[in-house]
């Protein structure tokens, strides 16, 4: 029997599935508190897309870019979304969203981290704040398995 390479990475949602699908059950019910928060899909997919972009997450970035042009989030804010804060695509609630992810993500100095959600509090329920640092935290996980996997980003049929 011949031995994996050292160097071959291991699908580790495929070698330990239990906790891959535990994952996903988290990713439903964060979905699920979303929409109970009043958070849409577009507001959840942009949050999804700016973590996997911060993580360099190529397997998430690929599904999630289409899943947020699904859900109604325009091209433009896809490709100018590394620089939102520039921009005046985003409305508000998408604003807080978008900084609280990357808190979330980064975990800044004390300091910047009280600043920055402090802002989002101005613009999401108690509710809407507690979601959008699960939906972080979620596609965080998953950028983590699908990085460390290498799952691997299959070129598109274009039209």
């Amino acid at each position: 029997m011949q031995s994996p390479a050292l160097d071959a990475r291991i699908w580790i949602d495929k070698q330990t599935p239990e906790p891959f699908h535990a994952l996903g059950a988290v990713a439903l019910a964060v979905r699920t508190a979303a929409t109970a928060a009043g958070l849409d899909r577009a507001l959840v997919e942009l949050v999804n897309v700016r973590v996997s972009q911060l993580n360099g997450c190529p397997y998430c970035l690929n599904l999630h870019t289409r899943l947020a042009v699904e859900a109604g989030v325009t091209q433009q804010q896809l490709d100018v979304l590394d620089a939102w804060r520039r921009s005046d695509l985003y409305p508000p609630l998408q604003r807080a969203a978008l900084a609280l992810a990357e808190l979330t993500t980064a975990l800044p100095d004390e300091q910047t981290l009280e600043r920055e959600y402090a802002l989002a509090r101005q613009h999401m329920s108690d509710d809407q704040v507690s979601v959008v640092i699960w939906v972080a935290t979620t596609i965080g996980a998953f950028n983590r398995v699908s990085i460390m996997s290498k799952h691997p980003v299959r070129a598109r049929k274009e039209n």
